[in-house]
């Protein structure tokens, strides 16, 4: 019996110091938590007590918290991404719209030559078709971008959609002093692809191309054992390293890729509707060339 009643006072002493323990130990936690929720500390809760359901109570505890902090970051990202829409959009769209507005001006002045008076309604018209080509684009990009695009995916032969694209582009080249050097396959690479989205794509691509090339220009249709890739390579003496990188950036402003006749959304939207389709598209400098690579899964053979 004494036995027995010395070892119930142990127990109970053992669960006594367990549970002031515990009690400390969650203490403990609250104040740790509370320091990393006030911002004092970025250390995440530890436990000191070796106790399997408060080691997975922290556990969860600092995954919480972690979603929390990626939650904020990307909030924030989205807020700054916004304010730079904002800025942008009005950048462009007021650009354009002071230009318009200052040559009406002009027009209003009773003593302008009718040659200058006809300089000056050719001037208004092209910037007017530069607002709504801008205007047109930024609509595209978003409609490209809801979740809910329309794509008809299909079994598609690149081989004679590229040549057929690049062949609408040869007096553009010519006008350029351009002849691009094209290797195509003789068998017609497949794809699974939207093949609007597709001439939508290699179109932004050869346009850009045409833009900024002055000498040399490549393009390429090559079949690997998993993918179909559509390499176009120019020159770009004056693109910087660290301008690769920005050139799919809806908001890139380099002189480069936006200009007075262009709204600098061409790569964006091109970038977008590979995305949509299962593709990739990338920017790579090698020298002073530019490679824009565009690569689809491949069809494979049964």
């Amino acid at each position: 019996m004494l036995v027995l009643t010395i070892l119930s006072m142990a127990a109970a002493a053992f669960l006594l110091v367990h549970l002031l323990m515990l009690r400390r130990e969650l203490g403990r936690m609250t104040e740790q938590l509370q320091s990393y929720n006030e911002g004092v500390t970025g250390k995440k809760i530890d436990v000191a007590l070796f106790d399997p359901k408060l080691e997975a109570l922290a556990g969860q505890i600092n995954r919480q918290s972690h979603l929390i902090v990626e939650a904020k970051a990307h909030r924030k990202r989205i807020e700054n991404e916004f304010r730079q829409a904002a800025a942008s959009i009005s950048h462009d769209i007021r650009t354009p719209l002071t230009s318009i507005f200052g040559y009406i001006q002009l027009l209003e002045v009773e003593n302008i030559t009718p040659e200058e008076k006809l300089e000056y309604i050719a001037v208004v018209k092209n910037r007017t078709k530069r607002l709504q080509a801008l205007l047109n684009d930024f609509f595209e990009l978003s409609v490209i971008e809801s979740p809910d695009y329309p794509l008809k995916t299909e079994k598609l032969g690149l081989t004679a959609l590229i040549s057929d694209i690049v062949v609408d582009f040869y007096d553009s080249f010519n006008e350029r002093g351009i002849i691009p050097d094209i290797r195509l396959p003789e068998e017609n690479a497949s794809v699974y692809a939207d093949e609007s989205a597709v001439r939508r794509v290699v179109e932004n691509l050869l346009f850009n191309t045409v833009k900024y090339a002055s000498s040399q220009v490549e393009i390429w249709l090559e079949q690997r054992q998993e993918t179909v890739d559509l390499t176009i390579i120019n020159d770009a003496r004056e693109l910087a390293g660290s301008d690769v990188n920005l050139l799919f950036d809806r908001f890139y402003t380099a002189d480069r890729a936006r200009s007075a006749q262009t709204s600098g959304l061409g790569l964006p939207i091109a970038k977008s509707l590979m995305n949509n389709m299962g593709g990739t598209l990338t920017a790579e400098l090698n020298g002073e060339k530019l490679m824009l690579i565009c690569r689809w899964k491949k069809v494979k053979r049964h």
